[in-house]
């Protein structure tokens, strides 16, 4: 019996938690205040002069109740604050503090040794071209055809 092959997604999906575990795992043996898959996808997901946390949600494809989770417990660890929104009075903005910053470069310099160790593994070639596929523009995605 074959196996299944495993659809594009799903191997994308693989490759995304390969980096978010080694993400993690090298920010801990740092000394860094642990965080959960979720909020480093959040941290990742903002902007420098902050975002919404409806906009936050949406860029991450989960629910305001769940970015707003993220968020309060990475307010709660002093990575991130919430200020006001000069666009909206209803609004708040999410942005990193100072401490939140470093651990964003921290992360920055750790993503880029994560990535060398890839391309040691599987070839430069490869890297660069995994790198290029992902980086080209795909469009909208495509609609069903009729039957």
């Amino acid at each position: 019996m074959q196996p299944t092959r495993r659809t594009l997604p799903q191997l994308l999906g693989d490759a995304r938690r390969w980096f978010e575990e080694g993400l993690l795992a090298a920010l801990e043996a740092g000394g860094a205040v642990p965080v959960s898959p979720t909020q480093a996808q959040l941290f990742a997901a903002l902007d420098d002069q902050g975002t919404t946390v409806s906009e936050l949600a949406r860029r991450m494809g989960v629910t305001r109740q769940t970015a707003h989770q993220a968020v309060h417990g990475l307010v709660a660890a002093g990575l991130l604050e919430q200020t006001p929104d000069p666009a909206s009075a209803r609004q708040r903005l999410i942005r990193r503090t100072g401490e939140g910053e470093r651990a964003h470069r921290q992360a920055g310099l750790i993503l880029e040794r994560l990535e060398e160790q890839l391309a040691e593994r599987i070839g430069r070639e490869q890297a660069d071209a995994l790198r290029a596929a992902l980086e080209a523009p795909w469009g909208r995605p495509p609609v069903p055809r009729s039957a």
